[in-house]
């Protein structure tokens, strides 16, 4: 694990609450966060300083998403709805109440907004009418985390009924159900080569599912307290998780071994919860969020 060097790059300030969401933008340099305060803010990676204001909602926000096509991000404010924000003109364009639960996630699939919600249901958005097309009764308890496979034909939903369900997108009909983690799952991500998807949650392990037929590869004992998210490097060699222990750890993507921990005591890391982590494509770049109210970016020399 020594012979790969981290180096801490920015530490970006602003908001004054927890940090929960974490989005890239349309340009590998740009990325958006959200938190407890209502407030969401765009960065630029290539020009790190102050971030821009762009809402501030009466509301904390866990989930944003970016519709690269259209350029409009996405946010998912609790207990209302959904705001959609031109990125060109910095303004909001359209608001939706579609619920009076927490919203954990979002995703763009085509035409439609996917939202994970507080309540056990998926609401399904259409865009092009800004409008439910469709309301599906997942679980009992919260959604928290969704996955898009590479071919955007099927959807992983991570509960907190301690359960992965894999759906199909052509007609919405459930395609398995991954049982074994023992507490609610926060962490999920496809490989790239849509050949794994791994899940992370409360009970501070990964697991790893074989796509052809879901069964389970691995299961690792991967952090000390929950596991809040993972992220793949673009190229799938990678992947990095979060936690609620303070660290973020970096994995060997094939063999599914650790090979770094990044945490407060060997490289300035967070001294509290890491809610969000995301590769990005520019230079590499790990951008993390955390209870602290801060961003940190990291270069990883590999």
């Amino acid at each position: 694990m020594s012979k790969i060097q981290v180096n801490k790059l920015h530490t970006l300030t602003g908001h004054n609450h927890s940090i929960f969401a974490l989005t890239d933008g349309i340009a590998p340099h740009m990325f958006y966060t959200g938190s407890g305060d209502g407030m969401v803010v765009e960065w630029d990676l290539s020009q790190p300083g102050d971030g821009r204001l762009l809402a501030k909602l009466p509301a904390s926000v866990y989930a944003l998403c970016v519709d690269r096509k259209q350029g409009i991000l996405y946010i998912g404010q609790n207990f209302e709805g959904i705001h959609a924000i031109d990125l060109e003109s910095k303004q909001e364009i359209w608001s939706l109440k579609i619920t009076s639960n927490a919203i954990f996630d979002l995703k763009i699939v085509g035409n439609l907004l996917l939202a994970a919600t507080g309540d056990g249901v998926l609401v399904v958005l259409d865009l092009k009418e800004r409008s439910p097309l469709k309301h599906i009764k997942v679980s009992t308890e919260s959604l928290r985390v969704l996955a898009m496979d590479p071919s955007h034909s099927q959807l992983a939903i991570g509960s907190s009924d301690h359960t992965v369900k894999v759906f199909s997108l052509k007609d919405w009909e459930p395609v398995a159900l991954l049982a074994g983690h023992t507490n609610s799952v926060f962490a999920l991500d496809f490989s790239p080569d849509g050949k794994v998807l791994i899940s992370g949650g409360r009970d501070a392990h990964l697991k790893i599912w074989d796509t052809n037929g879901f069964g389970e590869i691995q299961d690792i004992v991967a952090h000390m307290y929950a596991i809040n998210y993972l992220s793949f490097r673009d190229d799938g060699r990678y992947f990095v998780t979060c936690s609620m222990d303070k660290s973020i750890k970096l994995w060997d993507a094939r063999e599914f071994k650790l090979l770094k921990v990044i945490d407060k005591a060997r490289h300035a890391g967070h001294g509290t919860s890491i809610n969000k982590v995301k590769w990005t494509a520019y230079h590499q770049q790990i951008v993390a969020v955390s209870d602290d109210h801060t961003i940190s970016v990291w270069e990883i020399e590999l």
